[in-house]
C-alpha cells in the first residue's frame, strides 16, 4: 500500500474533547498534555520532496515527554535524511487558554 496524503480522519470537538480528557485522566497534575509546533516548521516538512504527510515519535528528553515530527514519503518510509522537528512548546507550561481539548 502506498500512502498517498489523504489517510487519516477528521473528527468532531466532541469527539476530541472526550478523548483528551481520558487521556488527561490518566497522567498526573502538571504531565503534558499538549506540544504546539510552529507552521513554518511544519510547512517545512510537508515541502519535501515526496513527502505525503507526517509521522509523529514519542520520545524522552530530560525526563519530559517530547514529540519529534518526520516527513513521510508515498512509499510509506520516514523521510529520516529529511527535516526532522522537536521543541515544540509543551502545554504545560506554554499552555493556551482553556478549551475543551485541554481542561
Amino acid at each position: 500500500m502506498a500512502y498517498t496524503g489523504s489517510e487519516s480522519e477528521f473528527v468532531t470537538l466532541d469527539e476530541a474533547a472526550n478523548w483528551t480528557s481520558k487521556y488527561r485522566a490518566t497522567i498526573n497534575e502538571g504531565e503534558i498534555i499538549s506540544h504546539y509546533f510552529g507552521r513554518e516548521k511544519i510547512e517545512a516538512i510537508l515541502n519535501q520532496e515526496d513527502c505525503v504527510g507526517i509521522n509523529i515519535y514519542h520520545g524522552i528528553e530530560d525526563g519530559k515527554r517530547n514529540l519529534i515530527l518526520v516527513g513521510t514519503s508515498s512509499d510509506e518510509q520516514d523521510m529520516e535524511n529529511g527535516i526532522l522537528v522537536e521543541k515544540g512548546y509543551p502545554c504545560p507550561p506554554t499552555c493556551r487558554r482553556e478549551n475543551r481539548l485541554n481542561s
